[in-house]
């Protein structure tokens, strides 16, 4: 397993590289044979009028997914003990949903379908407004799943949405999580003539 572990205004001591390797290295100790790289960021931004947030977020990458968990606290090696409790459940939560994709069912439960709102792009004069600057660019390989498959990808990355490429329809559609409770799928929808 690959290990990156980087700092954003703040130095990566020996001390802190080894207490995040010894926490996050127990935390994936029972799925090493699922995780190829793990992605340590540990921000620490000055913050002149409050106490000042220490971030760690993780991703690991494992078997073709992404597990991602952030947290932050007034110190740092607290931040990682959060962020660590975090990564445990999504683990664990990712190997419960991959055990019960080996076993057969449904292709929608009724729990899903209860709480997806399926929502279609409508066609508007205006065009989208970009920020004046592009700061990131992201690539990566969107292999055709079901919408149950996108939901637990979007619980498992710990974002508010997530976009996919649908197996039913081969189009790119974007789950989200909504403000008022549930889910929702965002489709493209052809354009009509009139």
């Amino acid at each position: 397993m690959r290990w990156v572990i980087q700092g954003k205004d703040l130095k990566v001591t020996d001390a802190i590289n080894d207490y995040v390797r010894q926490k996050i290295g127990k935390a994936l100790a029972r799925h090493e044979d699922i995780a190829t790289k793990v992605d340590v960021k540990l921000s620490a931004p000055l913050q002149i009028k409050k106490p000042s947030q220490q971030r760690a977020e993780v991703t690991v990458h494992a078997s073709g997914t992404v597990i991602r968990a952030a947290e932050k606290h007034e110190n740092l090696y607290a931040s990682i003990d959060l962020v660590t409790d975090k990564l445990i459940r999504q683990l664990q939560k990712y190997k419960t949903k991959k055990q019960r994709r080996a076993q057969p069912r449904e292709s929608l439960s009724n729990d899903l379908n209860q709480s997806l709102e399926t929502t279609a792009l409508e066609s508007s004069d205006r065009s989208p407004e970009l920020p004046p600057k592009v700061v990131r660019n992201k690539f990566f390989m969107m292999p055709p799943i079901s919408v149950e498959e996108a939901l637990d990808n979007l619980q498992l990355v710990d974002h508010d949405f997530y976009m996919f490429r649908n197996a039913q329809t081969d189009e790119i559609n974007v789950i989200y999580e909504r403000n008022h409770g549930g889910y929702g799928v965002i489709q493209p929808r052809e354009q009509s003539d009139s």
